[in-house]
């Protein structure tokens, strides 16, 4: 069962987040959008426990999460944050920017194939 509860200032932070997104959340979003990617819904910025998700596909249980430079000193955090997502039953695919920048048909192949196919 997912613990979705959540309090009103994680409520409050995931809509900011929405409307300030980041180069690299722009570009995916933009492809994920509309189920967009093979006709599968995603939603961005969603309070899960604690935690707001940068994607997160209820109906196949996926949480995307995009890192930048800053995650490289967050490696506890996300390891616990991570741990949190899959108790309650989430995969999770960390991503990072660059990947986004460099090659987003590749991200997106990459994660309707590994996550989503099913």
């Amino acid at each position: 069962m997912t613990n979705r509860h959540y309090n009103k200032r994680t409520l409050n932070n995931a809509k900011i987040l929405r409307s300030a997104p980041t180069e690299a959340e722009k570009i995916l979003w933009f492809n994920l959008r509309n189920s967009k990617l093979k006709g599968i819904k995603f939603r961005r910025q969603v309070p899960v426990g604690n935690y707001i998700i940068d994607f997160l596909c209820m109906s196949k249980k996926l949480a995307i999460e995009l890192d930048g430079s800053q995650h490289i000193d967050n490696i506890e955090y996300d390891s616990i944050r991570t741990s949190f997502l899959q108790s309650q039953g989430y995969s999770v695919i960390r991503i990072f920017n660059d990947e986004i920048f460099k090659n987003i048909n590749s991200v997106l192949e990459y994660i309707y194939q590994k996550y989503l196919e099913l």
